[in-house]
């Protein structure tokens, strides 16, 4: 099944339904440099530039994990193109019946929208930092 998306409000749903993070669900973030200034609470660093050399790493590290989340400042290229990678590779485990069901998801707005909505929740956002976000990212 291809990657379907998740709003910003069904993923803090998510993070605050008791289910364990790389347990039940994994956040994955795809920024590069520009991950500086806060991230989603939990969440994992695969940046983009060296994530295909990684997503073997990656997909043996939650092979048994359920819920797959990734986002990039947007989710508009460097996210939803982890998906897939992420989901490919995944879906040879599968073949193989080394891996579990499993569904994999892209934050919508990634962490632009979580963020603005978010930002003051300790629960979901860790390390926000005003000077970086401030005005010009605010929705």
């Amino acid at each position: 099944m291809p990657p379907q998306y998740i709003s910003a409000d069904e993923l803090a749903s998510l993070m605050k339904s008791g289910k364990t993070p790389m347990k039940d669900y994994f956040v994955v973030d795809v920024r590069d440099d520009d991950r500086i200034g806060g991230h989603i609470k939990g969440s994992h660093n695969a940046p983009s530039s060296d994530f295909l050399t990684k997503v073997d790493e990656l997909v043996k590290q939650t092979k048994n994990v359920p819920t797959v989340i990734f986002h990039c400042a947007l989710s508009q290229v460097r996210g939803p193109k982890a998906a897939r990678i992420y989901l490919e590779t995944r879906d040879l485990l599968q073949l193989d019946g080394e891996d579990s069901q499993y569904q994999v998801y892209i934050l919508r707005g990634g962490f632009q929208d979580f963020q603005a909505k978010y930002r003051n929740d300790p629960d979901l956002v860790e390390h926000w930092d005003e000077e970086i976000w401030g005005q010009e990212w605010s929705i």
